[in-house]
């Protein structure tokens, strides 16, 4: 798609030179962290602010271009692709944090601030923001694919975690849903609407938060199992308990051994919860002691991480376990997967991928966010091997059937991008056609990141 004439005149008068058609610009901006092919935009603009953002939404509204919002570039599905190229709105730049209140433990900020920066913040004043998927995502890019990760089980996802926003419409009419208000029946919630939207319905500049004080004691500890069986029924005690854990991640064999040689950890080569304990001091010590009397059932061992620097050490290196698994295949392809399902079937669903997995010769270590039912495989993949890709592309949409079959998700959190439009449809029949009503209401010419989601 080429720019409409005068379009990028129309820009230059509201953003001056923050703009850029550059070729290495244009590629960064057209992939994200997927396995998806880059489709770079014809323009990336850089704003500074939502009047801004308003003002080149309505120029592109005018031009017919599309709109496509820009964190870092942290996304899984293929959300950021240009499929009908247009103008990139890269909003890194509007990183302040506008407001924090201590008393009503909520904070505002801009769209580019990440989630890193956020806490860093927020830390000398003894709160946190405790949405945590892994990458140092923007808080916007987090909003807009509704993103969880590895603290879900504890204190939710962005959606249970957003009070507000601002949003820019397709027109460039600026729209503030919610408040600062822990509840409210005020009509419909727009919100929840924006939430997980992906820049289809509107971008979104400024977030409002709910925080959270950082609690007085925080322990760790791993748990190593003779299966993933075993593994997953302590998790669903715990959960059957309403046991307070702020983390429980598993890793396979395959994912420990990634770890293990990427970061110089001794870990077990076995089937691994790690724990996290949030809480007042007696608490925590109470929640650890019962999980690991639910270890010690289950034949499992129970290694605790006190010190910080050790506990540190070991989220550290599950948050590397996406570039640790590509190591172990160097110039490999990394394509993460995502499905989420009804804990009582998390068990047998790991265990039918992984006996797929291993008639399909592939090399696919497992993670997962096993509290709220959240798995992921990541396939590692021969970037010139076509028919790895084939077997690859079947093993994910068995392993995706299943999970719909007993009531679960094509996604727990990676969203729906470009990459999953046709699972969501499966999913959602009925849904997806008053999603393209709702899509059709509030952004009638389409411009708004096409092709994504529905």
């Amino acid at each position: 798609m080429t720019l409409a004439p005068g379009l990028v005149d129309d820009i230059t008068i509201v953003v001056g030179s923050r703009w850029s058609d550059a070729e290495a610009d244009l590629d960064r901006h057209g992939q994200d962290e997927s396995w998806h092919h880059p489709m770079p935009p014809d323009l990336v603009v850089y704003p500074h602010s939502t009047e801004e953002v308003a003002a080149v939404v309505r120029a592109c509204h005018r031009a017919g271009s599309a709109v496509i919002p820009f964190g870092v570039g942290t996304s899984l599905e293929g959300g950021i692709g240009a499929e009908q190229g247009g103008v990139c709105l890269d909003l890194s730049e509007m990183n302040r944090i506008t407001r924090v209140s201590i008393d009503d433990l909520d904070a505002t900020v801009e769209a580019g601030v990440t989630r890193e920066q956020l806490n860093a913040h927020l830390n000398p004043q003894g709160l946190m923001f405790p949405v945590d998927p892994g990458a140092n995502a923007t808080i916007g890019g987090m909003a807009a694919t509704g993103a969880s990760g590895t603290t879900t089980v504890r204190y939710g996802a962005m959606p249970h975690n957003v009070l507000g926003l601002t949003v820019v419409m397709a027109d460039g009419r600026i729209v503030q849903t919610g408040g600062r208000a822990r509840k409210t029946s005020s009509g419909y919630d727009l919100t929840r609407l924006f939430v997980g939207s992906e820049g289809t319905l509107g971008v979104i500049t400024e977030i409002t938060l709910r925080l959270y004080p950082i609690p007085e004691a925080i322990a760790a500890a791993t748990c190593t199992f003779d299966s993933v069986d075993d593994a997953v029924n302590v998790v669903m005690a715990s959960i059957q308990l309403a046991l307070p854990v702020a983390r429980m991640e598993l890793l396979d064999e395959a994912a420990i051994e990634a770890v293990n040689a990427f970061d110089q950890m001794d870990l077990r080569v076995a089937p691994t919860l790690f724990f996290e304990f949030h809480g007042i001091t007696g608490a925590v010590d109470a929640c650890a002691d019962e999980v690991r009397r639910l270890v010690a059932d289950a034949g499992g061992t129970f290694e605790w991480a006190t010190a910080v620097e050790d506990r540190s050490r070991l989220w550290h290196a599950r948050h590397r376990a996406y570039w640790a698994m590509l190591a172990m295949r160097p110039g490999s392809k990394g394509w993460p997967t995502d499905v989420c399902v009804p804990i009582s079937h998390l068990a047998d669903q790991i265990r039918e991928a992984q006996q797929d997995l291993a008639t399909s010769n592939l090399y696919a270590p497992l993670v997962g966010h096993v509290g709220d039912g959240n798995f992921h495989f990541c396939y590692i993949l021969d970037p010139n091997d076509s028919e790895e890709f084939t077997r690859a592309e079947a093993h994910y949409e068995r392993m995706i059937t299943r999970a719909l079959d007993v009531g679960g998700t094509c996604t727990g959190e990676h969203g729906i991008g470009a990459g999953k439009r046709d699972f969501l449809r499966r999913e959602h029949p009925q849904g997806v056609e008053v999603m393209q009503m709702i899509k059709a209401a509030l952004d009638p010419t389409f411009i708004l990141n096409p092709g994504k989601v529905i």
